[in-house]
């Protein structure tokens, strides 16, 4: 009988909102129990200066020359990790934890250039925990010709195989890049990042409010959607010209709507994002197959209405089978940190493109 883990997960996403918290119980394996989620916020001062300094990265050149700058936003960012680390700690009544998996902050994201950058000292936070730290989690995948991202799939397979969810499925997570995860079998897995997700609508709304999203897409669905706008910005998908499986935020831009008001931009921009959402998913050609929806964009009513005029097929928040949707990122680097421990495999050549099949965190250990 293979011994189980209790596993910390850690993420925060391209919205840097904030830092997603999940423990786990896994072999890394087959077994799979979800022992806590908690959020906590970005201190907004913190957030407009992380928002600031990634908009503004284009080269590691950049970060070399800000490297003050850099490393005084990396140790907030991580002690912000240690504080929501103790508190969904002692939520889940001090339980010992056997790892963390600290995926840090994405601040450029260029796998054919050899790289994809995250924020975070995995020493400090294995000093501050007192904890083995996993980190890094890209590096050897891109190492081996694969694009890093995305590494959510072997966790999702997870998922099906604890939940008994009848094969094949589609989990589609509308986090600020959209991707895919398609399991037709236990052998057959693949994934890829789609387009935009929420990264577009919620940059809109941040330059047009005070707010930082679309809440449930009411904005958008006070807007018009200007067709003649769409039909351009959609034959111009210069960013899904290239052959590659996954996407940085800054691949994408909000150019085509400027001039529009709040609610047609919004209205406009959240259509262009479900047209090419559910182009991909017509390609699968199967409309019985399951979609299982994750992350924040799957709260967003006007965003999935769109998607369902295009494709028939049943699309389910994943909340509606048990699992939090918010949580299942910071849950897989739970997983993962795992799978890493025990030196599985975590990206595979059908989900990141990788040459062969490798795993993944390094390992920090500084206490």
């Amino acid at each position: 009988m293979n011994k189980n883990y209790y596993s910390l997960g850690l993420m925060s996403g391209t919205s840097m909102d904030g830092v997603d918290a999940s423990i786990i119980v896994s072999d890394g394996e087959k077994k799979l129990e979800i022992i806590e989620n908690y959020y906590e916020k970005y201190d907004y001062d913190f957030k407009c200066k992380l928002r600031e300094f990634i908009k503004n990265t284009d080269s590691l050149e950049y970060l070399e020359k800000n490297k003050t700058t850099y490393k005084q936003l990396e140790e907030q960012l991580t002690r912000t990790h240690f504080e929501t680390s103790k508190k969904i700690i002692r939520k889940a009544k001090n339980i010992q934890i056997d790892f963390v998996g600290f995926h840090g902050q994405t601040i450029l994201h260029q796998p054919k250039k050899g790289f994809s950058i995250q924020m975070g000292n995995p020493n400090l936070l294995s000093n501050l925990l007192k904890k083995k730290i996993y980190f890094n989690f890209r590096k050897k995948d891109i190492l081996n010709g694969g694009e890093g991202a995305p590494l959510t799939p072997i966790y999702h397979y997870l998922i099906c195989k604890t939940y008994k969810i009848k094969l094949p499925v589609i989990f589609l997570n509308l986090g600020g890049v959209a991707n895919i995860t398609y399991i037709k079998s236990d052998k057959e897995i693949s994934s890829f990042d789609v387009g935009p997700g929420n990264c577009l609508i919620d940059q809109w709304v941040r330059e047009n409010t005070n707010k930082d999203y679309d809440e449930l897409g009411m904005i958008a669905a006070k807007g018009k959607i200007e067709a003649d706008i769409i039909k351009k910005a959609v034959e111009n998908k210069y960013y899904l010209k290239f052959k590659q499986r996954s996407f940085d935020i800054k691949d994408f831009d909000i150019s085509f709507v400027r001039g529009l008001n709040l609610e047609n931009g919004a209205a406009t921009i959240t259509e262009y994002t479900s047209r090419i959402i559910a182009d991909k998913i017509k390609k699968f050609n199967d409309k019985d197959i399951l979609i299982l929806l994750c992350g924040g964009g799957r709260k967003n009513k006007f965003l999935l209405k769109n998607i369902s005029k295009i494709v028939k097929n049943n699309l389910t928040n994943i909340d509606q089978i048990g699992i939090d949707g918010d949580y299942i990122e910071s849950q897989a680097f739970a997983y993962l940190a795992i799978r890493s421990y025990l030196k599985k495999n975590i990206s595979f050549p059908s989900t990141t493109g990788t040459r062969m099949a490798v795993s993944g965190g390094e390992e920090f250990n500084n206490y």
